[in-house]
């Protein structure tokens, strides 16, 4: 007998075993929304009154299992919802509870990736059971969209695994597990080849298991590990928190915070009891917290958008990378090199000197021995990836590649030469590409004959760890080549943005913003370790002077000088950053260029560890105690590249926020918990016009560089956000 509901197909078979096949026909992937909720109701319902029922399976008609919750109902929802969604997530799991002790086994068929609520739906079965599918994932990443597992997840992988093995491995980073590591996880039990062989197993197994229960129904039931009221779990308990603050450097993310609350409480407490904690927990950040609205937003919506290719032009076909040449075989150029090889593009490593090429393969060689070591990789997979690396030193051995990656020395006058060497021997349609950080690709295309085929491309250190790719337009790039440009970038596996070409491009020039304002507070008498331990409690990943040492204190006073000649060659008065006076000191009276100098704010061992801040650092800080409120140093930094991502936008040098938030985040570090340096002005409290009074009042106390642009002016005196509104 089969029943049809909207998003659920409904069959019985004459051995009493029901089959649930969730396809909704309205979405590529299965989602939790509204209409799903009904129908999952409905189908709890009739399995209740079913008649000689003897076993549940539920699977999918999506080539995924399910993707989860639907977000766009949860980004919109308000603290006047509260209510409202704190009794759905308790519906839910209502349902879900009725599934796990109808008194027959229920077996989930994993055809594919289940997330989120795709797999607190395969918690709920007694037996998971997934096909061997390498690019299928398992887990529970809410956190990473400032959520909490709410249907369930925290308190059933709690109850599976032990309070500790489910927060560090599944719960508090949201890791995607492959089926391998899923199921020594135990968030799966059986894997199969296909999707026959895993129907096969879930009707065997419910034959074999008449009267299946969740381990958490069977009497004597204990919690692996023990709960937080046993003395033997105190051993082990401080390992938790400790994680947590490794994982946030301090900073104040909520997420994290609420399902350590909702494991810990509801270890001690019956299962309903604890589904209770969980809903509260979950609606509190859901309706409460405006960390979740911007993640979300950010990791899923502005990330879906660029993965779409909206800044992409239109009408141009596909285009894929079949052999690159890769000039400079330094760290960035064998990183490129690496990542090609890595997505199957054959590659030409060439340098000066042969030796130098083959070093640079070297690094590659590195990387797959280190992945082969860790089971990431096999040693054929690995040879075939070292195998399209050839070096050399003859530009000749470039013939026939359709795409060229410079990424030799920042000098205009070399790249220039290099391309001139490299053009005529590359495909007449090849893509150019220099791997700058800081030269205007306009300039760069002056050493070429195709400018229209001329583009940036900023990889970011280390490339094969580092997901943003910022694509630079320069004025004679044409949309074909920026097409391409955002082809290859997602053949690479990274995410692409693309702004228009100016000194610094987008993310160089407002990250220099953040290390600015740090050396400028030591000029004002901060201690460096305030400083530092403002950045990360601020939730930056990398402390402020410890960045700056690892891109040189040299590189922001080029920059600087660089940006003054600009400046006054258009007759404007330059007004000089307080940050560089400091600098000279640092690099013209003491030395300290920097980690690559073996001395910067930090001191560095031999092996270029650091081993703690400079201790002459001291003397250039008036007092060390300036009793400036943590809230302004985080705020200092957080405005100051908010508000030179304003000066972008109105200067045409970024066009979308979701380039500007998902650059920001990926590229240079700006928190995550804001949803990106776009994001972070919209949502401060009362939206621009909050922000832009926020910015007096640090322009009063810190200096008028905090001073907002007209154009956010303007948006202020209505309360207009500055994304565009739909």
């Amino acid at each position: 007998m089969t029943t049809e509901l909207e998003t659920i197909r409904y069959d019985r078979d004459a051995d009493g075993v029901v089959t649930l096949t969730m396809d909704d026909p309205t979405q590529r992937a299965n989602t939790m929304r509204a209409r799903f909720g009904q129908d999952l109701s409905e189908v709890v319902r009739r399995l209740q009154d079913e008649q000689a029922l003897t076993g549940v399976i539920l699977t999918s008609g999506k080539s995924t299992f399910f993707a989860g919750g639907d977000l766009k109902e949860l980004i919109a929802a308000t603290p006047d919802d509260a209510e409202a969604v704190f009794a759905s997530t308790e519906r839910l799991k209502a349902d879900l509870r009725v599934l796990e002790t109808l008194g027959v086994p229920v077996v989930a068929g994993l055809n594919g990736t289940a997330l989120g609520g795709g797999l607190e739906l395969a918690l709920a079965c007694h037996r998971r059971i997934a096909i061997d599918d390498p690019s299928a994932v398992f887990g529970l990443p809410e956190v990473t969209l400032g959520l909490l597992p709410g249907g369930g997840g925290v308190v059933r992988t709690v109850r599976m695994m032990g309070i500790i093995p489910a927060l560090m491995n599944v719960l508090l980073q949201g890791q995607r597990h492959k089926v391998a590591k899923a199921q020594e996880l135990g968030l799966i039990d059986e894997v199969v080849t296909d999707a026959d062989a895993m129907l096969a197993a879930a009707r065997s197994w419910i034959v074999a298991n008449p009267e299946a229960r969740q381990p958490w129904d069977a009497d004597g039931y204990r919690l692996p590990g023990g709960d937080p009221s046993r003395p033997s779990f105190a051993t082990n308990a401080p390992a938790i928190p400790a994680n947590l603050r490794k994982q946030t450097k301090g900073a104040d993310y909520h997420a994290p915070r609420n399902i350590l609350c909702a494991a810990y409480e509801g270890s001690q407490v019956p299962f309903e009891a604890a589904t209770r904690i969980e809903s509260r927990y979950f609606t509190d950040l859901v309706c409460n917290s405006p960390q979740s609205k911007n993640m979300t937003q950010a990791f899923f919506f502005d990330l879906q958008a660029i993965e779409r290719g909206s800044s992409r032009p239109d009408g141009y076909e596909r285009w894929q990378a079949s052999k690159v040449g890769v000039l400079g075989a330094g760290m960035m150029g064998a990183g490129i090199a690496y990542q090609c090889a890595r997505s199957g593009i054959d590659v030409v490593l060439k340098d000066v000197e042969l030796q130098a090429a083959v070093k640079g393969k070297g690094y590659s060689e590195r990387l797959v021995a280190k992945g082969v070591d860790r089971g990431k990789i096999t040693e054929e997979q690995g040879q075939q990836l070292l195998d399209r690396i050839t070096p050399t030193d003859d530009y000749a051995d470039l013939a026939g590649c359709d795409l060229v990656i410079e990424a030799v020395f920042e000098s205009t006058e070399l790249k220039h030469r290099v391309f001139g060497e490299t053009e005529p021997i590359v495909a007449p349609d090849a893509l150019l590409c220099s791997n700058t950080s800081t030269l205007p690709i306009t300039e760069l295309a002056e050493g070429v004959e195709r400018a229209e085929d001329f583009i940036g491309l900023h990889f970011f250190s280390p490339v094969d760890k580092m997901p943003l790719v910022e694509i630079i337009r320069g004025e004679r790039t044409s949309d074909a080549a920026v097409a391409r440009a955002v082809d290859l970038v997602q053949q690479l596996k990274k995410t692409p943005i693309v702004v228009n070409d100016a000194r610094g491009f987008f993310t160089s020039r407002v990250i220099g913003t953040y290390m600015n304002e740090a050396v400028a507070m030591l000029g004002e008498g901060i201690h460096p370790v305030r400083v530092e331990r403002a950045g990360e409690q601020a939730g930056y990943p990398v402390r402020p002077l410890q960045l700056m040492d690892e891109l040189t204190l040299t590189l922001p006073r080029k920059i600087e000088a660089e940006h003054r000649a600009a400046v006054e060659r258009e007759g404007i008065a330059y007004e000089r950053h307080p940050a560089y006076e400091l600098l000279d000191s640092m690099v013209e009276t003491h030395g300290r260029e920097g980690r690559s100098a073996g001395a910067g704010f930090y001191d560095y061992d031999d092996e270029g560890r650091r081993t703690g801040l400079w201790p002459g650092l001291l003397e250039h800080v008036t007092s060390g105690d300036n009793p400036v409120p943590l809230t302004d140093l985080q705020e200092r930094m957080l405005f100051a590249e908010a508000l030179e991502t304003v000066k972008c936008f109105d200067e045409g040098v970024i066009e979308t926020f979701e380039d500007a938030n998902i650059g920001s985040i990926f590229g240079i570090g700006y928190p995550a918990w804001t949803g990106g340096v776009a994001q972070y002005i919209d949502q401060y409290p009362g939206g621009t016009t909050g922000f832009v009074g926020r910015c007096k009042e640090l322009a009063d106390a810190y200096g008028e560089r905090f001073l907002p642009p007209l154009s956010l002016l303007a948006r202020a005196e209505t309360g207009e956000p500055l994304r565009p509104r739909a």
